[in-house]
């Protein structure tokens, strides 16, 4: 790797934990701050480190100078003087979580709308900490907007940034049709020089592309992952790619109709005969963790599509703008008339144990929200929709706990500073009134959120940006 290859890449890790105290930040985002102080101590608190291991009672955690000082039995605790002390009995403590498919922008089935307001807000409330964009259709605004939250201006998570999705000729109007090795290598120098720090390949790429943007990707110390279609995961894997997304509904490796760069007709519909047990599903597991290529997961995006999933809820609709809210309870009502297509039952269930065995194989799963689809899967509301999720699918919460955060965090390449609540990480908090282990919807019950040690205050966001989805 090229000297100046690696100072930009130190530059880029060194961007992404860029850091303002409370008092640093913009009187706006002031506002949303409730836990200012320098030193402060979490007494009595559950505590779900995300390690795996089992969860701790009646904790308390220092924070000092936007890092966790110690983590211990509250009988005996040493609270320094100085600290604010909160008593948060009946709370839980998690790791701040990844989201690693985390658009700032929106759809429904009729709109898309660049929310550099409402999906800060919201993934900050919800407890998402950090995100990557995973695809852009307006890569300056997440520049920018990375930019104004790392100076205080605005309030989010800490982000980072993918490029503009690389597709081949079936590109649409926002994305990037790029058809030679030579294109690639120019796309990736130029939004490495942009401060993008991953690549998204989406649906119709070739493999030829892929490799090559993957050789120059790693070059500039980048990573690239995709959508995938026309090239299946196990060519991904062989052409260099770090990362999968979606699961099962994006991977074309047991498509009998498969042809080499083509993305077959109809392939969501023969997904459902895939035999997980096979020897095919087995060799995608292997080849992939032979290279250690992690997945991730995208459940709540892909249920919108399985007739009346998910439960309604009122928060979501509030959320909404009038417009939005309309558009999207109709999409969900026409999923539900005879003969609609979307997602079956079986299908979607067996994408959920297609992630488990994956796990179970061992890979290593994250997970990210995807706001996108007809509009029912709300930046963080969907995050936390995808902890129920995977509670469904078979892994145990704490499995879960790890899954969103510490191994978000290592996907990230940031596990030494995030994604587990240990002394020497950075604070990255969730303090929820209940107990996500005992029940997984408690993860909804968001109080405080910690970003280096800041406190914000989830409710007031949330309120904050009522009415606003779809609008900005």
């Amino acid at each position: 790797m090229r000297t100046a290859t690696v100072l930009t890449a130190l530059s880029l890790t060194a961007s992404s934990l860029a850091a303002q105290a409370a008092s640093q930040l913009s009187q706006n985002a002031r506002r949303f701050v409730s836990v200012d102080s320098p030193v402060v101590a979490l007494e009595h608190v559950r505590v779900i480190d995300g390690t795996g291991a089992a969860p701790k009672e009646d904790q308390t955690i220092v924070i000092r100078d936007k890092r966790i000082v110690s983590v211990g039995p509250s009988a005996g605790a040493n609270v320094p003087a100085d600290a604010k002390r909160m008593d948060l009995s009946g709370h839980t403590v998690i790791p701040g979580l990844v989201g690693l498919h985390n658009h700032t922008y929106y759809t429904t089935s009729n709109r898309g709308s660049q929310a550099s307001f409402t999906a800060p807000m919201l993934y900050l409330a919800s407890g998402v900490t950090t995100i990557r964009t995973t695809g852009s259709y307006s890569p300056y605004h997440e520049v920018n907007l990375k930019r104004n939250i790392e100076k205080g201006f605005a309030v989010g998570p800490r982000m980072h940034i993918t490029g503009p999705y690389i597709t081949g000729e079936t590109g649409g109007s926002q994305m990037h049709s790029v058809l030679t090795p030579a294109d690639a290598r120019r796309v990736v120098a130029y939004w490495a020089s942009e401060g993008a720090t991953w690549l998204k390949f989406y649906t119709t790429v070739s493999r030829e592309v892929m490799k090559a943007t993957a050789d120059e990707a790693h070059k500039r110390g980048m990573k690239v992952t995709g959508h995938l279609c026309s090239v299946s995961f196990r060519e991904a894997v062989a052409a260099g790619i770090d990362n999968l997304e979606h699961g099962l509904f994006a991977n074309t490796d047991y498509d009998p109709e498969k042809k080499p760069d083509q993305c077959p007709p109809g392939a969501g519909g023969r997904l459902e005969q895939v035999d997980l047990s096979s020897d095919a599903v087995q060799a995608t597991f292997r080849e992939m963790n032979a290279k250690k290529i992690p997945m991730t997961s995208t459940l709540s995006v892909y249920e919108l599509f399985v007739a009346n999933r998910p439960p309604i809820e009122q928060r979501v609709l509030d959320a909404m703008s009038t417009e939005v809210r309309n558009e999207y309870l109709t999409s969900r009502a026409r999923l539900a008339e005879p003969g609609a297509s979307g997602i079956t039952p079986a299908m979607f269930k067996k994408a959920q144990e297609y992630e488990l065995r994956f796990v179970r194989s061992g890979g290593l799963l994250g997970a990210g929200v995807d706001p996108t689809g007809n509009g029912g899967a709300l930046p963080g509301f969907g995050d936390q929709r995808n902890f129920e999720l995977l509670v469904e699918s078979g892994f145990t919460p704490l499995e879960v706990v790890t899954i969103m955060s510490a191994n978000g965090a290592k996907i990230l390449g940031m596990e030494k500073e995030l994604g587990t609540v240990q002394p020497g990480k950075l604070a990255d908090l969730v303090v929820i009134n209940g107990n996500p282990v005992a029940t997984p919807a408690d993860i909804r019950k968001v109080v405080t959120v910690f970003k280096d040690g800041v406190g914000y205050d989830s409710p007031r966001m949330i309120e904050a940006t009522k009415g606003l989805v779809g609008i900005r």
